[in-house]
């Protein structure tokens, strides 16, 4: 019997020993693989970079340049603007993604109420599906262009974004008789297509430097104009909406506060072009 057990013993411990070392091997091979794979990856990776600069430029949502080689674009340059620098007390009100026919009109009525011009980057698309909500209302408001569906130019080919802006572009035209000259890009995403198209159509870029905060102030449209009015700094751009979530009517019902506030405070609201008028000149850094 111990015989017998000592012969088990060997056959299990010889056996284990080869399967530690089969296990070894693989893992070895595994190591192996692995490390090539890395190498590999990191070498093709290296050998795109470098090939990649060797190619004709492709149409990307990166790129900033025609891929065609062509002369610059519109003027050869582009604007973009947050906030304007100067010590004058304007700010702006701006409106997006509209138009909503109840949303759009309840803003009307407020801006005509209290005779403020503001700024409305519309979308294409909703400009052709309510032309009635504009017609001989827009006098003293500015337009500007806002894609003509709301989708994310920089995800776009510098082709389909300059495509985009332009529906957009002859859709304001067509409805409202107003040249948009001022260009803002959804979400505020902008890639080197955005520019691109807006520099081909000779739009400035604009953004905003204080946007609306409606979900800190559920249900309070008091409170949330106060917010704004002791945010709001000379040369500033206010982004608010006239459509989307229901939380946003938070600052629409409280434009009335919003406005009475700001001039309390000494501001006089124009339009973005107003102010981008008085912008200060930049310091001459070559002088």
């Amino acid at each position: 019997m111990a015989d017998m057990d000592e012969s088990y013993e060997a056959r299990v411990g010889a056996g284990g020993a080869g399967m530690g070392a089969g296990r070894r091997a693989l893992l070895r091979r595994a190591s192996l693989f692995a490390a090539g794979a890395g190498v590999g990856a990191a070498g093709f990776a290296e050998l795109a970079n470098v090939a990649d600069r060797k190619l004709p430029l492709r149409p990307s949502p990166a790129g900033a340049t025609d891929s065609r080689r062509g002369p610059h674009p519109g003027r050869g340059q582009l604007l973009v603007t947050w906030a304007v620098e100067t010590d004058q007390k304007l700010a702006a009100l701006t409106f997006d993604d509209g138009w909503r026919p109840e949303w759009t009109t309840l803003v009307l009525d407020t801006l005509q109420r209290y005779g403020v011009p503001a700024t409305f980057f519309m979308v294409g698309r909703r400009v052709r599906k309510y032309p009635e909500v504009l017609r001989g209302r827009m006098g003293r408001h500015e337009i500007g262009n806002h894609t003509w569906d709301h989708l994310d130019l920089a995800r776009r080919t510098p082709d389909e974004a300059y495509a985009d802006l332009l529906r957009a572009h002859e859709a304001i035209v067509d409805v409202t008789g107003q040249t948009p000259r001022l260009a803002r890009p959804p979400y505020g995403h902008m890639g080197g297509s955005a520019a691109l198209a807006a520099a081909r159509l000779d739009y400035q870029v604009v953004f905003w430097s204080l946007q609306m905060v409606e979900s800190r102030y559920p249900n309070d449209p008091l409170g949330h104009a106060r917010f704004v009015v002791e945010h709001t700094e000379p040369g500033g751009i206010l982004l608010a909406h006239d459509i989307g979530a229901a939380d946003r009517l938070v600052a629409l019902r409280g434009l009335p506060e919003m406005i009475t506030g700001l001039r309390a405070r000494g501001f006089e609201l124009v339009t973005v072009s107003q102010l981008m008028s008085v912008r200060r000149a930049p310091p001459d850094i070559y002088g």
